[in-house]
């Protein structure tokens, strides 16, 4: 299989940090010109699913503007010009929680949309996170820290009660994780 190839790239709209939109020219493998393919960048980002050392997991309720009603949310936030994924997590999960951890688990990256481009997501799962500092969040929304068992945990996810894909799917990695390991 041959790539695709981009001939001309012109930006469309350019709202740093958070968006470029761009109308790329490509040219498919069998000679096909596409002249107006729109590309999307917006910043990379961390998801950590926090494990305590008691077993139980830290999660977020929590609005988002493009959400309707609540949500379960795992920590996470961009990763910032320069900074290493892994740093990131760790940054967010301090800001977010005020929580360090004993373990970093990389669960994966992920390209959240390959033909129209936009961020790349790196999961994690932190185990035996334990309480450090206080807090220092600056988001936006409006959001509570929990403390769920995995049972808890499990079933939130069965429920869609973490709206957001990149969530959800964090949650599933961490999950599937613990379950493989506890079977070796």
């Amino acid at each position: 299989m041959q790539p695709w190839k981009t001939l001309r790239r012109e930006t469309i709209l350019n709202q740093p940090p958070w968006l470029v939109v761009e109308h790329h020219e490509v040219m498919l493998p069998d000679g096909r010109v596409i002249p107006d393919w729109p590309w999307v960048i917006t910043p990379d980002y961390v998801n950590v699913v926090a494990e305590t050392e008691q077993g139980t997991f830290l999660c977020f309720r929590q609005v988002k503007y493009g959400l309707a009603g609540t949500s379960l949310a795992v920590v996470g936030g961009y990763i910032a010009p320069g900074e290493e994924p892994l740093a990131a997590a760790r940054r967010e999960l301090l800001e977010e929680t005020g929580f360090h951890a004993a373990a970093w688990i990389p669960l994966g990256c992920y390209r959240v949309d390959p033909n129209r481009g936009m961020a790349v997501g790196h999961l994690y799962l932190a185990r035996g996170v334990h309480r450090t500092a206080d807090p220092v969040a600056d988001d936006l929304e409006e959001q509570e820290l929990l403390t769920l068992t995995r049972a808890e945990l499990e079933s939130a996810l069965d429920r869609g009660e973490f709206k957001v894909l990149a969530w959800a799917s964090a949650v599933a990695l961490a999950l599937r994780y613990l379950s493989t390991t506890e079977r070796r």
